[in-house]
């Protein structure tokens, strides 16, 4: 049976340190807590744990600090967390038996990272991540921020056990500084996933029209993979969506299809698309297409998972009932319900449609038309607090 060193880069974290530990601590054989210059209780709270805490200079280099903390480990296997994420009980029974279970020759455990969660605590949000690996494989960490495990090679097992991310604060700042001074105030060209991240914080910070300049670079490079080049193109996307610019919005969308199979996520955003302009027979068909696309099983990229649930059911029946087809905007309506039963727009459209439908004995208060555009208030809100838009 495989061990494993749990290993962490810390600093400051005293509000959630615990929250992380309690989650796992006795399903790893040793902990390692690497701290950066906590300030706070940090360093006291891991004491709780364990009497394995290092100290590590923090010198803007996330992978220096991860590779630092892999050095630390004693058992079989290594497995990183940060100190933001959780094993959720669910998650912490599969994780015992996959454990059990595991041969002792598996060179990296995949699993599910949850990044994200809608109103009903469903993941809404998610990778996957290199979780776990085999100590003498000597696996290394790359690049200062938005550092990766380089796993290219060894036996690889893919699990369906989830770790979620439930994140405090924002690091936006943070990542863009480190991106100044180490890539672009440190004489290295900005190229590769270096300059999609960079892109990606260009997002965060509102700055679409800078962004559009970086992911058009990106897309243009040689060796770029097809998974990253068809993220790119959607993250155009949604920057052209937030200047306003509906046709470059949809030209990026359709260039994404060039690199591989679509995806259900994909489907949304172009069904989105056409929904914007009004051409509902149009988005019906992309909504409707998304419905049949199983989620891609090897894909490491970021997914938005509600296009695999209740997403497309949501979008249906705004669109079903701007057509004035009231039946398949309830089927809809009822599935989507299914996923977010107490969700106060689905509840209000479901009443609507009874009504406009004669399946209530309570009076109609609202004509066919009324209840056509009422639907379109139908937009459960997004992990992030706003309407979720799949762009």
């Amino acid at each position: 049976m495989i061990t494993i060193s749990l290993c962490m880069i810390v600093k400051n974290e005293e509000g959630v340190l615990a929250r992380c530990l309690d989650s796992v601590a006795d399903l790893v054989d040793e902990i390692n807590i690497i701290d950066t210059g906590s300030t706070d209780a940090t360093k006291e709270i891991a004491a709780r744990y364990t009497s394995r805490i290092f100290d590590f200079e923090w010198i803007d280099d996330f992978a220096a600090a991860r590779n630092f903390a892999f050095e630390q480990a004693t058992c079989s296997h290594i497995m990183w967390l940060d100190a933001d994420d959780i094993v959720l009980e669910k998650d912490r029974k599969a994780f015992k038996k996959l454990i059990a279970e595991m041969p002792d020759d598996i060179d990296s455990i995949i699993m599910e990272y949850h990044l994200a969660f809608d109103k009903a605590g469903n993941p809404a949000a998610g990778a996957r991540r290199n979780r776990i690996v085999r100590r003498e494989k000597g696996y290394r960490w790359y690049n200062p921020i938005h550092e990766y495990l380089d796993v290219t090679e060894g036996r690889v097992y893919v699990s369906e056990v989830a770790i979620s991310h439930e994140r405090m604060g924002d690091h936006s700042v943070r990542n863009m500084d480190i991106f100044k001074k180490k890539l672009l105030h440190g004489g290295e060209k900005l190229e590769g996933r270096n300059q999609l991240y960079y892109a990606n914080e260009l997002v965060d910070q509102q700055m679409y029209a800078e962004a559009v300049e970086q992911y058009e670079q990106f897309v243009q490079g040689e060796n770029e993979t097809p998974e990253d080049c068809m993220y790119a193109y959607s993250k155009l996307a949604e920057c052209y969506h937030q200047l306003n610019q509906k046709q470059k919005k949809m030209q990026s969308l359709l260039l994404a299809l060039q690199f591989t199979v679509p995806r259900a996520d994909h489907c949304c955003s172009i069904g989105y698309s056409f929904e914007e302009r009004g051409q509902y027979d149009a988005a019906v068909h992309w909504y409707e297409l998304a419905l049949t696309l199983p989620k891609p099983k090897f894909h490491m990229g970021l997914l938005n998972l509600v296009c695999w649930t209740w997403m497309p059911h949501v979008q249906l029946c705004i669109c079903y009932a701007k057509l004035g087809e009231l039946e398949q905007a309830y089927k809809h309506n009822e599935k989507a319900l299914a996923y977010l039963p107490d969700d106060v727009n689905l509840i209000d459209n479901k009443l609507r449609l009874e009504q406009a439908l004669g399946l209530t004995t309570q009076p109609q208060t609202e004509d066919l038309e009324q209840v056509r555009d009422t639907s379109e208030s139908v937009r459960p809100e997004g992990p992030d607090g706003g309407t979720e838009e799949p762009c």
